[in-house]
């Protein structure tokens, strides 16, 4: 169009300098025809102007779109810039999720008060990681133009305003020992067999995996008051048809089963089976926070105080450091000890065997009112159960208890269960020996005078621990000492035993546990354990034997004199005469038996001898051997390696190594001039778990 309008332009310009009318506007001396060169001329030099200027217009358009090209190019660049910053931040925002849900499950499985809360973090966190996903998925779409979304679940269900949180562990546990048990993952500390022990010639190894575990955590609030229950079971019960023939057919057993509810005042109250009060705790005192040694063995160590039994509990909390608290826990007792009175009659012709004792503290377990009726050891018939109180402090540095126990020990007593007299012995004593009771004038076994005996003890304990160098050294210490407390450590060294007369004596228990848990890494741990049990002596003489021996009545035969007799048979040559013999009892009566718990004039002679087996299933205990245990003392160092951690759960192995020293009280026999025979066992175990927990 301009260079139209430039043509236009010039004609115009010729056509006006033809129509002129007058040359006067021209110089008299120029030609006629220069005026119509120079108007060329001109509309020449005006062409190339605009066009020189509608380059230098196009040039700057080009330039000017260039830049815009260039700007596009930077703003490209910054996006992408962008999109790998978010696709980073994302993967942190991961990370940093992953690792606060694995320290929101840690912090779980030890702090019941923070369960709540790590459950609600562990939602939140879970929902944070699926969004930032679902933000950079959102932002960069993937190679095929699809999103790829990753289906992740909270480790807490919510349902009706009610936190529900799995848990447990499965485990593929071994158990080698060098003197066998003939026992699983589960070690009887107390009955490390002395070297007469058939059993303990031989070693054993044992694959488990009954101590894998199921919990179970349901928790809400109801306006300020946290409320929870917790259920926890594991394999490691026996039922009657149990066995590791072929199908091991193990029962499911309940270790934990309570309900709890923590108030905005400070105070809290738990019912159900828990742990004992006496049981350590990490911080305060707060179920499902108390302190466990790392072992693989489900008895834990020697020297460590537990139990766990149907309780009541109370405690106030005064701010963040005082705890106090108090627990009615249900009782039992454990009874040691040998040598006690007893009366025993033996019918020669019948060959049936009758034996009374002057007391008795169990009874059978009645499988109608759901008690094992196949425990050998049966059930206490308790007065009282067992009152403990404990005090805890946490001044910002470590953790510091102490608590004290009450129990009350009761059997039955018959004074009137052990008499005789051996006035009926054929020939008969010239000076018959007599052992009755003042509650009758009869000399045959009865229940007159019986009645109920009881005693009440107590004891008491300390634990501390406390983290070092930043919390990478954990160390602690225990000590424990009371009369009648044995079953309160893992030894399970006895409460009590029985005097000559049926009354209990206590026996006095103390214990200690040293621990040393070194953090590694995140993912190693390496522990150390030490500890030890002491059971006393309560030693007496005079313990009550009487023995019976019933010999039937023999007829007479072959005395023609006799009306009636037969002659003899049997093979007796003919006129043999065998006059009859009147029924008789020969007695065998004692008054200086030795027994109790530990007796210094005990018999030890046959702790080092073994004897034959009984049977295809009855190896030989041994010769005679009291060997009431005196100190039972472990060593302990292993390890535990956590081969993953995060959302999916926890997979972690371990290797735990133990040393095992058993020894038993003296006693010479009751020879005064022989030295007195002290028996000793030693055993050495290795435990192998590999266990993956749920997240």
């Amino acid at each position: 169009m301009r260079k139209l309008a430039s043509l236009t332009l010039s004609l115009f310009l010729m056509s006006g300098t033809a129509f002129a009318d007058s040359p006067k506007d021209s110089p008299k001396d120029s030609p006629k025809d220069a005026q119509p060169a120079k108007t060329a001329a001109a509309t020449e030099t005006k062409t190339n102007a605009e066009i020189a200027a509608q380059l230098e217009e196009l040039r700057q358009a080009m330039q000017a779109q260039q830049e815009q090209l260039q700007m596009l190019k930077e703003e490209l660049a910054k996006r992408d810039r962008q999109i790998d910053e978010a696709r980073e931040a994302a993967a942190a925002a991961n990370s940093r999720a992953a690792e606060a849900n694995s320290k929101a499950t840690e912090a779980a499985a030890t702090s019941a008060e923070v369960k709540s809360t790590a459950a609600t973090l562990n939602t939140t966190v879970s929902t944070m990681a699926a969004g930032n996903a679902a933000v950079v998925n959102a932002t960069v779409p993937s190679a095929g133009g699809q999103q790829k979304d990753e289906e992740k679940g909270p480790t807490t269900i919510r349902f009706k305003g009610v936190n529900i949180t799995p848990g447990g562990f499965i485990e593929a546990a071994t158990v080698s020992r060098q003197r066998a048990e003939s026992a699983d993952i589960n070690t009887q500390f107390n009955g490390i067999p002395y070297p007469a022990n058939a059993v303990g010639k031989q070693t054993e190894t044992n694959f488990s995996a009954r101590q894998s575990r199921l919990t179970l955590l349901v928790d809400t609030k109801i306006g300020d008051t946290k409320v929870s229950g917790y259920y926890e079971a594991d394999f490691l019960g026996a039922g009657t048809t149990s066995n590791n023939r072929e199908s091991n057919s193990y029962v499911y057993r309940q270790r934990q089963l309570f309900g709890r509810a923590d108030f905005a005042n400070g105070f809290a109250f738990s019912a159900g089976q828990m742990w004992s009060l006496a049981t350590e705790n990490r911080k305060g005192i707060v179920n499902r926070n108390e302190w466990l040694p790392m072992m693989v063995d489900p008895q834990y160590v020697v020297g460590f105080s537990w139990q766990r039994a149907d309780s009541i509990r109370v405690s106030k909390s005064f701010g963040d450091k005082i705890t106090l608290g108090a627990s009615v826990e249900g009782s039992q007792e454990t009874l040691g000890g040998r040598g006690f009175s007893t009366f025993t009659s033996f019918n020669a012709g019948t060959g049936a065997t009758t034996t009374t004792q002057n007391f008795y503290s169990f009874a059978p377990g009645n499988s109608g009112g759901l008690y094992n009726a196949f425990d050998p050891t049966g059930y206490s018939l308790n007065k009282t159960p067992d009152f403990i109180f404990k005090a805890a402090f946490d001044p910002g540095f470590g953790h510091f208890e102490a608590y004290g126990i009450v129990s009350t020990f009761r059997n039955r007593v018959y004074p009137c269960a052990v008499v005789g007299t051996t006035a009926g012995n054929i020939p008969t004593p010239a000076v018959p020996v007599p052992l009755g009771c003042s509650e009758s004038t009869s000399f045959s076994p009865s229940a007159a005078g019986a009645s109920n005996e009881s005693i009440t003890e107590g004891g008491g304990g300390f634990h501390f621990h406390a983290p070092l160098f930043a919390k990478k050294l954990d160390v602690g210490l225990s000590g424990a000492y009371g009369v009648g407390e044995g079953r309160f450590y893992a030894a399970q060294l006895p409460d009590v035993t029985a005097r000559p007369d049926g009354t209990l004596s206590p026996i006095h228990n103390a214990s200690w546990l040293g621990s040393l848990e070194w953090h590694v890494t995140p993912k190693f741990d390496l522990y150390g354990y030490v500890g030890g049990e002491y059971a006393g002596r309560a030693a007496y003489t005079g313990y009550q034997s009487v023995k019976v021996t019933i010999t039937p009545a023999i007829p007479g035969c072959g005395n023609p004199g006799v009306l009636g007799q037969p002659a003899c048979g049997g093979g007796a040559p003919p006129g043999t005469i065998q006059y009859p013999v009147p029924a008789q009892s020969t007695t065998t009566i004692s008054t200086s038996g030795i027994g109790g718990y530990g007796s210094p004039f005990a018999n030890n002679t046959g702790c080092s001898t073994e004897t034959p087996p009984a049977g295809t299933s009855a190896p030989g205990a041994g010769g005679t051997c009291a060997g009431d245990t005196r100190y039972i003392g472990e060593a302990t160092l292993g390890f535990w390696h956590k081969v993953y951690q995060g959302e999916k759960g926890r997979a972690q192995w371990g290797i735990v190594w133990s040393y095992f020293y058993r020894t038993g009280w003296s006693g010479n026999n009751n020879a005064p001039t022989n030295p007195g025979i002290s028996p000793h066992a030693v055993d050495n175990m290795v435990w192998t778990s590999f266990r993956y927990y749920l997240p």
